[in-house]
């Protein structure tokens, strides 16, 4: 899933290797789906993005937008697989769409279960995306701990850690999937109610936050996604499905698998005690 390390390699990748490029044609898609979303007629998209030259790639929150001439934009979000062929590779036959440019390369966007692929001009009218644009991410220095503080005090509901950090984009990009092993690393469960957690506890899942992020993102995102190129992101999960079942890194014990809040979480029951 389109996460904050996810976002931001991408965002990077196609930066280096679009911008200045010129899209020659849109197709639409060869497989249609029901839960991929567009931004009025994908019909419309190739009169809209023809002849249009890339200005630069943008990655923010559970975001990827490339960004256009005449402030036309294509934005991808959480859902959605955005992947980079070169004049020498064979474009594979299913997508939601796909926009060729004048290099030869194509870029394919195809939808697993949910996701979107918008093209707009000028402002994309969806809160998530505004309230991703406006937000500090935890990767910059500005993320500090007193802005970390106000999430939980603005929230009244003695929430779960996962419904806290990982719903309502209170933090922009930061989904289910990295919240593993932010938790992990924190030595907290994902089922802890906030008003159970001291400060010295809240102080070490800021910590975690912003270093586990940051390891992810220098890795090239995580082992379970996959970037640009296709290729699988260098950081190793300690916690995802690649691990379940396996020995906890810090105690020996079993890594398990639960169902929580409408998708999964995956804990050690020996370190991540409730």
């Amino acid at each position: 899933m389109l996460e904050i390390p996810e976002s931001k390699t991408i965002s990077l990748q196609a930066n280096d290797i679009l911008t200045d490029k010129r899209i020659v044609r849109a197709l639409n898609a060869t497989s249609p789906h029901k839960f991929a979303w567009f931004n009025g007629d994908p019909a419309d998209y190739h009169q809209l993005l023809a002849g249009r030259q890339v200005l630069s790639v943008r990655g923010h929150g559970m975001f990827v937008d490339i960004c256009c001439d005449n402030d036309t934009f294509i934005s991808v979000g959480d859902g959605t697989n955005m992947l980079y062929y070169s004049s020498f590779e064979a474009c594979p036959p299913k997508y939601q769409l796909l926009i060729e440019f004048d290099n030869g390369g194509c870029v394919v966007f195809t939808v697993a279960m949910y996701g979107g692929v918008w093209v707009y001009l000028d402002v994309f009218d969806n809160q998530y995306h505004r309230g991703s644009l406006a937000s500090i991410s935890p990767l910059d220095d500005a993320f500090d701990e007193q802005r970390f503080d106000n999430i939980f005090r603005n929230v009244t509901k003695d929430l779960s850690m996962k419904a806290l950090l990982a719903t309502e984009q209170r933090i922009p990009g930061l989904g289910n999937g990295v919240l593993q092993d932010i938790l992990f690393n924190a030595g907290i469960h994902p089922k802890r109610k906030k008003s159970t957690l001291s400060d010295f506890e809240k102080g070490e899942l800021f910590h975690s936050l912003k270093t586990t992020l940051r390891r992810m993102t220098g890795g090239g995102g995580r082992d379970t996604e996959k970037d640009f190129l296709g290729q699988n992101g260098g950081y190793k999960t300690i916690l995802s499905k690649n691990t379940l079942n396996k020995p906890c890194p810090k105690c020996g014990g079993t890594i398990v698998k639960e169902a929580y809040l409408g998708g999964a979480v995956y804990y050690c029951p020996v370190c991540q005690k409730k």
